[in-house]
């Protein structure tokens, strides 16, 4: 449950983005550049309503899948803007996620950006990630200035008002859900033909989707925005 002040929190930073992209909102979302980690399965059961198949009156159900307690999985951490996916980190195995070691994933993003959008880094990035005590760290948090990035307001516990949450993970997921795979090369290989076969306007749309959640969150005075198509 959000507590009073979270829920101003909240109702701040939506006003702050709004306001900063009520003159030219097109300019603004072209400068953000956003990113989170999640973690991804070898396996992941479909839902209940998708893996639901016909089958003939008085026959046997088709056999369903579960996942063991060994199936494997690894955490990626995917950096994107309105034109794709920028960077794709993946953690090694047995390394714990630390401010130092987020500080040398922020270092490959600064160098992919410079690669893959030219004059990005001239115009200014605006840089939105959540709150989680690694992005926050004052090692994270120097590299970040050392960069050059301008870090967008983002209040606390809110994965409805984060891009990658809301958005691009859950479709990832979505896409990934039922199908095995053998080992994490597999796995690397199926997000990477899933962001490839997505054009610019999906990831545009993505971030657009902020500007109304925004103003959603402000209706609601803070409260969490409910699960939308």
């Amino acid at each position: 449950m959000l507590t009073p002040l979270q829920k101003q929190q909240r109702v701040e930073a939506s006003k702050h983005f709004l306001e900063l992209c009520s003159d030219d909102p097109g300019s603004i979302l072209e400068r953000i550049v956003t990113g989170d980690e999640t973690w991804v399965h070898h396996f992941e059961p479909e839902s209940k309503q998708e893996s639901m198949q016909w089958h003939k009156k008085g026959t046997p159900p088709p056999k369903k899948f579960k996942v063991s307690e060994s199936a494997g999985k690894l955490m990626a951490t995917v950096f994107w803007d309105c034109e794709g996916i920028i960077l794709i980190d993946y953690k090694e195995k047995n390394r714990t996620i630390t401010g130092e070691y987020y500080a040398t994933i922020l270092e490959k993003l600064k160098d992919a950006i410079k690669e893959k959008r030219r004059g990005k880094l001239t115009k200014g990035v605006l840089f939105l990630q959540d709150n989680a005590p690694v992005h926050k760290s004052k090692v994270a948090m120097a590299a970040l200035h050392t960069h050059g990035f301008e870090s967008l307001v983002h209040p606390p516990y809110s994965p409805d008002l984060a891009p990658s949450d809301f958005y691009l993970f859950p479709n990832l997921k979505k896409d990934l859900r039922g199908r095995k795979f053998s080992d994490d090369n597999e796995v690397k290989e199926a997000i990477l033909a899933h962001f490839e076969g997505k054009d610019k306007k999906y990831f545009y749309d993505g971030l657009e989707k902020l500007i109304h959640r925004s103003n959603k969150c402000i209706q609601l005075k803070g409260d969490y925005i409910e699960k939308e198509k």
